[in-house]
């Protein structure tokens, strides 16, 4: 299905990105990595050429329109065509709501909704053109069903489980899928660099325990199969379809249980 095809992926240097880069490389994809961190994203393409498959690693800001359109125009004038673009780049933020500021909300939205607005917005009137072509924009299952301690983070992610389902309602007359990822909480360096803005996030005791979950590598081939058979909605790891069925059953049940495990977080 990969073979041949022309595929971006941004936030491809690590974690769900950098798994989604290497399983497209194996098959046979040509890759434009893209990430904020030029470094890391030279790294994935020197494992990606070592498979015999073109690629090239970008530094792209996906908070900033320009260099996302100068992206998208630029591969389709190296390779005539885009079949693939995966908006993956995201930011995590940890937190009640009271401590998050304004300008916390606005590096959230910026990177996790308009960073997946801008890539679509791009690449969506290319694919109409081509008659063909698949936008995957990853959200998470906190986009899915709301727990607490996120409220910047599920907001972002709601929004972009919306953005996608809507656009997919339209883009069949084009002939162009599109799909939204959830991935459960999957143990990848995004959870490193997530900014905890409530103190007690920071005590020892409510630190995370690293051997817990699933990784990226994990979960990468059920989450490429379901982008594969073309899914509205892809949730991966499987146990994290029970939260989000129990989440639609029960919607008060979720809320519930995180007010115990904030009020357990909290004690000394």
């Amino acid at each position: 299905m990969y073979n041949n095809k022309v595929a971006i992926v941004t936030g491809g240097a690590s974690g769900i990105g950098r798994e989604m880069c290497l399983y497209l490389a194996q098959r046979g994809s040509t890759l434009i990595i893209v990430d904020i961190n030029q470094e890391k994203a030279e790294e994935v393409a020197a494992v990606a050429k070592s498979l015999g498959v073109p690629c090239e690693a970008k530094r792209v800001d996906v908070t900033s329109c320009s260099d996302i359109e100068k992206l998208v125009a630029g591969v389709k004038q190296d390779f005539g065509r885009i079949d693939l673009m995966i908006n993956n780049a995201g930011i995590g933020l940890d937190g009640e709501f009271k401590d998050m500021t304004l300008a916390h909300w606005k590096r959230v939205i910026d990177i996790n909704l308009w960073g997946v607005i801008y890539g679509t917005h791009f690449v969506y009137p290319m694919m109409i053109k081509q008659g063909f072509g698949q936008i995957v924009n990853v959200s998470s299952v906190a986009g899915l069903a709301t727990g607490g301690l996120m409220t910047s983070y599920t907001a972002s992610k709601h929004a972009v489980v919306g953005l996608t389902l809507g656009l997919r309602a339209e883009a069949y007359q084009y002939g162009v899928k599109v799909n939204v990822l959830c991935p459960g909480f999957i143990e990848t360096p995004l959870h490193d660099s997530t900014l905890k803005v409530s103190e007690y996030l920071l005590w020892e005791k409510n630190q995370r325990d690293k051997t817990r979950f699933p990784t990226a590598k994990d979960c990468i081939k059920p989450m490429m199969r379901g982008i594969e058979k073309n899914r509205a909605i892809i949730v991966a790891p499987k146990s994290q379809k029970i939260y989000w069925w129990v989440y639609r059953l029960f919607p008060s049940l979720i809320p519930f249980f995180w007010k115990r495990i904030i009020k357990k977080m909290k004690e000394v």
